[in-house]
């Protein structure tokens, strides 16, 4: 099993191109069965968990073509499929094999997928997709951990969620798309990677609007058609470098970066005292950071988009662990998302938990130990404290953070960092 040896110390200095984002090319890749014609993605990151979803079409039958030369292009062609069905054995690491749902039970008619795995950081219940499914006529069952769904053709209805789901506004709005009528999503998710979704099923004929914001109008068609469409850059990886070079120091140019999607931790970072800039250029975001010295100790409470996402709530805590005063961090949206918190104490860090709430004294420093990844940004936290601890630090468990990050320890590395993949 993979590790990474970090020195810590290093200052980050130079640029890195931001790759596009996991929680968009996952339910785009899932898009492809929409449709009986070819689908183009561009910007595909070269992440573990888009290697399981490919291997997941692939055994239903979708041709899947994705060259050593241009990785980061994957070619789909749903026109033959042979098994509406995402088993257990493919999907029991990765949450998002739910979004196969709502699009095979669109085009096709009928869907068995598996109750879904993934980080253990807490509920996060899929009776939202089956709610909003069985309001649009679909007949589902629960059985032996599948979900086993028929429909003749779904049928357009106004699906309020309990909750704001990010995959269930995704699930519903694909399914929505070939059903007959107008289908209304009430109390939908707001996060970019929703919009970018919606941009590519309006270009393959999809008749979408209000995507964006909390009430989204889908009307069905008969059939959508091929699409070429660039996944739009992942805002969690943009954070995290920001994050690293607020805690380590130095001044790094993020391309492919939008800072309309990270508002909240921009404003974060700088009432702790780093320097962001932001802006265009051909038709791409850039964000500059820069940080000097020890900044200041910043509280935040998590929440849905756009306010301040709980996929960055670990990296911001480890930059409060060696920042100036207290912080108070408050997690809104998942049960289980602190148990990054003994692990940064293992690094010398002063956290204490009281239910939902962890409370950080800052420290002058952090020493380097070895520490073990418990889920995707807790891995991304605990390599940000190692690149400023004193010594070093091994991460453990790093699969984690190979299903979320695209080749963090390269792109680390040409910034200065003194950091290494080892095996056991």
């Amino acid at each position: 099993m993979d590790k990474l040896l970090i020195r810590g110390g290093r200052r980050l200095n130079g640029e890195v191109t931001i790759s596009g984002a996991k929680n968009a090319a996952l339910p785009e890749l899932c898009a492809a069965l929409l449709t009986a014609e070819p689908v183009r993605l561009a910007n595909v990151p070269q992440l573990q968990d888009v290697n399981t979803m490919l291997r997941l079409l692939r055994n239903m039958g979708v041709a899947v073509e994705r060259s050593a030369e241009r990785p980061h292009e994957v070619m789909l062609d749903a026109s033959a499929l042979t098994s509406p069905e995402a088993p257990y054995e493919l999907v029991k690491t990765m949450r998002a094999s739910i979004l196969a749902l709502g699009p095979l039970l669109a085009r096709f008619g009928e869907a068995t997928v598996s109750l879904p795995g993934g980080c253990a950081i807490g509920s996060r219940p899929v009776d939202q997709h089956i709610l909003g499914l069985q309001a649009m006529g679909a007949q589902i069952s629960v059985e032996h951990g599948y979900i086993i769904a028929r429909a003749k053709r779904l049928k357009g209805a106004r699906i309020v969620t309990d909750m704001v789901t990010v995959t269930g506004t995704e699930n519903l709005l694909m399914a929505a798309t070939l059903a007959d009528g107008e289908t209304l999503l009430e109390n939908a998710a707001q996060e970019p990677e929703i919009p970018d979704l919606a941009e590519m099923l309006i270009a393959m004929g999809a008749k979408i609007e209000g995507h964006g914001t909390s009430r989204i109008r889908i009307q069905g068609v008969e059939r959508l058609h091929g699409v070429a469409h660039r996944i739009v850059p992942d805002r969690i990886e943009a954070g995290t470098f920001v994050c690293a070079v607020a805690a380590a120091g130095g001044d790094v140019l993020l391309r492919d970066a939008r800072a309309g999607h990270l508002e909240a931790v921009i404003e974060k970072l700088r009432e702790a005292g780093a320097v962001v800039e932001s802006g265009e250029a051909d038709g791409r975001g850039w964000i500059r950071v820069r940080s000097e010295g020890r900044l200041k100790a910043v509280s935040f409470r998590t929440s849905e988009y756009p306010a301040f996402p709980t996929d960055m709530q670990a990296q911001f805590m480890a930059l409060d662990c060696i920042a100036e005063g207290n912080a108070v961090v408050t997690e809104t949206i998942f049960e289980n998302r602190f148990m990054h918190v003994n692990e940064l104490m293992r690094l010398g860090a002063n956290i204490s938990i009281d239910g939902h709430v962890a409370v950080v004294e800052g420290v002058a420093k952090l020493s380097g130990a070895t520490v073990m990844a418990t889920d995707l940004r807790a891995s991304a936290s605990l390599v940000i404290a190692g690149l400023v601890a004193e010594g070093q630090t091994v991460v453990d468990r790093i699969y984690h953070l190979d299903r979320g990050y695209d080749r963090i320890e390269t792109k680390l590395r040409a910034l200065g960092a003194d950091i290494e993949r080892v095996g056991t």
